[in-house]
C-alpha cells in the first residue's frame, strides 16, 4: 500500500543519538500540536506538555533517567502529563496519553527528526515535576527525546502477524 501515514508507521525507529543541529520552536509547536489531535475519551484533551531546550533542565533531568546520556544529547525534550483534574477515567486517560506520545514520535518522523520515548525516568517522576517547577496534579507519562538523527542505522523487526493473531472470526 502506498500511504504517507503507513510509510511513516513502518520507517520510524527510536533515535537515541542525535547531531548538534537546533530544532526550530516551530517544529517543537507542530509536534506537540500533533500529540493534542490523538483520541481522548469524551475529547477531555487531559495532555499537557513541558518543552525543555535548556542545558541546565537537561543536566538536571539526566540524572533521573539511566538514559542521561540521551537526554543529555537530545536537542530538546517534551515531558508529556496527564493534568489529573481533567481526568474522567485512568485506563482510557493513559491509552490516550500513548495515542498522544504516538502522534508526536510520527510527527517527529514526518519532520525528518528522530525521537525516543524514555519511560525509565517515570521511576522520578516527583524528582522530575519538581525540577520542571510542577504540583503533583501532573502525572508524567514519558519525556520524548528529540533531535536531527546522527545516523539512520537502526535495525528492528517485529513478529510475524501469525505469531500475533489470536483469531480471525
Amino acid at each position: 500500500m502506498n500511504s504517507p501515514v503507513l510509510e511513516a508507521i513502518y520507517k520510524r525507529r527510536s533515535i537515541r543519538e542525535f547531531n548538534v543541529r537546533g530544532i526550530s520552536l516551530e517544529k517543537l509547536h507542530e509536534i506537540v500540536k500533533a500529540g493534542i489531535w490523538a483520541p481522548s475519551g469524551l475529547n477531555n484533551q487531559p495532555w499537557r506538555f513541558v518543552i525543555i531546550q535548556d542545558s541546565s533542565f537537561k543536566e538536571k533531568l539526566a540524572g533521573q533517567t539511566h538514559y542521561g546520556h540521551i537526554v543529555r544529547g537530545a536537542n530538546a525534550l517534551i515531558a508529556v502529563y496527564l493534568a489529573k483534574d481533567e481526568m474522567y477515567d485512568a485506563v482510557k486517560d493513559h491509552q490516550s496519553a500513548g495515542a498522544c506520545i504516538q502522534n508526536m514520535l510520527l510527527a517527529a518522523e514526518a519532520l525528518d527528526l528522530g525521537a525516543v520515548w524514555l519511560g525509565q525516568i517515570l521511576k522520578n517522576k516527583d524528582a522530575v515535576n519538581s525540577i520542571l517547577g510542577l504540583s503533583d496534579n501532573f502525572d508524567l507519562m514519558a519525556v520524548v527525546a528529540l533531535g536531527y538523527p546522527l545516523h539512520h542505522n537502526q535495525k528492528s523487526k517485529r513478529k510475524k502477524l501469525s505469531e500475533l493473531l489470536l483469531r480471525h472470526i
